[in-house]
Formats: structure tokens, C-alpha cells, sequence
């Protein structure tokens, strides 16, 4: 009569034990509608132990990129339910860095009230991450574009997400100007970029009052300088010229000299 608690409780370890090894692997394909992206299977729940109500599993996890770009980053919460279907614990799992058809492996461990069944993956919403970047320019005051949208004049201080992105420089009076940028998952911040425009299409004059004009120069004569901008020539007197930049022009081809006709 006193041997039956001694045998009992191997019993019930066994049971226990029995209840795991059902578990069946399972293939989730993530999002479970639409086009799928990330195909998980998750191997046989092992029992690494309990301490009460309390167990802890480890199931090896196999995550393939079935999209059609690389997966930088993706994080899901796996839900676990025994057989009745009553959740009984979760895990939290992530992918990052996978690129196209490529698989990753790696183990997850469950806290579970109970012997996993079925498992349920749903995707994290992840907060886009934006990455901070100094854009300047030589000269500044330059038009600044990001991916073709308006973001006002240089200098300037951006934000964009992870990827790549495309800064457009304009400004009267010089070449217009593109630089790529690209940030990636480890890239904390986007530093400093700094634009040169390039060669001055016009010249400058620049006035006394810090008024700056860009056209080209027609001509300087006594107490009178004479600028074209925008088509139109403006009359400026030169005591108001504080100074003149002259860009470098190519001087005009010679004209062909008419041959006289032979009689």
C-alpha cells in the first residue's frame, strides 16, 4: 500500500513525456492571405523541464525568404495552444538580414502553462526607423529635393527611413545636382553630406546692400554697370557694386566670310 505514490509519479512524468513527443512539426507561411513572404517551420516542441504548472520548450525554427527582396527586418509573436486550443504561452521570434531564397536557423524557447499543440505566428507592426542626416551645400541656400520631394534649402537637417534615397541640389545661376544616399539596419546616424554645385552658369554681382544678382554682365562703363537677368537689362549704378564675379566663357566662333561669287 505505501508503494503506490512511488509509482504514480514516474506515471505521470511519462505522460508528460508522451504528450511532447506528439507534438508534430508545423508549417506556418507568413502572411497567412495574399502573396507569402516568409515560410516558418518549426520542428517538435522539446520539453527542456518544469517547475509546477510551469514548462519550458525549445522547438528548432527555419525561416526562408520567399519574397522578392531582402528582409531586413521582421519581428513576430508566436502564440502557443494545447489541444483544446486554449493559449497556454508565447515567444517572441525575429529575422533579420535574409535575402532572397535564403533560409536562417535558429532555435526558440516557449514558456507554456501546459503541452504545446498548435502554433500561431502574427507579425510585430514595426515603427518606421528614421535615420538623421546633415545636408549642406557649396554654395548654400541651394533647393534640396529628397526623392523628389521638397525639403527646403541648404543647410538642412533630414530624416529618412532605411534604404535608399536619392538628394537633388538646384540653385539659379549653377549646375544642378544629384548624390545617392543608402542606410542600412546598423546605421545609427546618416552624417553630414556636403553638396559643391559646380561651375556658375551666370555671373554674380553682388551689391553693397547684400543683395546678390546673377545674369550675365553686358557692360561696365563710367558710373554705370549693366546687367542682364532673366532677359531684361538692368541699369545699376556702380557706387551700389561691391563686387563682381565673371564666370569663364568661351569666346564666340568666327564667322564664316562670304565668298564672292564668280562671274
Amino acid at each position: 500500500m505505501f508503494n503506490r505514490p512511488r509509482i504514480l509519479l514516474p506515471l505521470l512524468a511519462l505522460a508528460l513525456s508522451v504528450c511532447a513527443a506528439e507534438t508534430a512539426p508545423q508549417m506556418i507561411t507568413w502572411p497567412e492571405t495574399g502573396t507569402p513572404l516568409v515560410r516558418f517551420t518549426f520542428s517538435k516542441c522539446k520539453d527542456m523541464g518544469a517547475m509546477g504548472n510551469q514548462h519550458t520548450f525549445v522547438t528548432d525554427t527555419t525561416a526562408e525568404n520567399l519574397s522578392p527582396g531582402l528582409i531586413r527586418e521582421q519581428r513576430f509573436t508566436l502564440y502557443v495552444f494545447d489541444k483544446k486550443q486554449v493559449r497556454i504561452g508565447e515567444a517572441g521570434v525575429s529575422i533579420t538580414n535574409v535575402g532572397v531564397g535564403q533560409s536562417v536557423k535558429f532555435q526558440t524557447m516557449i514558456q507554456t502553462s501546459g503541452v504545446p499543440a498548435t502554433l500561431s505566428l502574427v507579425a510585430v507592426k514595426m515603427e518606421p526607423r528614421n535615420i538623421s542626416l546633415t545636408v549642406n551645400s557649396v554654395p548654400q541656400g541651394a533647393a534640396l529635393k529628397v526623392d523628389g520631394v521638397d525639403a527646403g534649402t541648404t543647410p538642412k537637417l533630414i530624416k529618412v527611413g532605411l534604404g535608399k534615397h536619392l538628394l537633388a541640389f538646384s540653385k539659379d545661376g549653377f549646375n544642378t545636382g544629384t548624390f545617392p544616399v543608402e542606410f542600412g539596419p546598423e546605421d545609427v546616424s546618416g552624417g553630414n553630406v556636403n553638396y559643391e554645385l559646380g561651375t556658375a552658369q551666370f555671373d554674380t554681382i553682388q551689391l553693397r546692400d547684400g543683395t546678390v544678382l546673377v545674369g550675365d554682365l553686358d557692360s561696365v562703363a563710367g558710373m554705370e554697370v549693366v546687367v542682364r537677368t532673366g532677359g531684361v537689362l538692368q541699369h545699376i549704378d556702380r557706387n551700389k557694386i561691391k563686387g563682381i564675379l565673371l564666370v569663364q566663357r568661351q569666346p564666340p566662333s568666327p564667322q564664316p566670310s562670304e565668298q564672292p561669287n564668280s562671274q
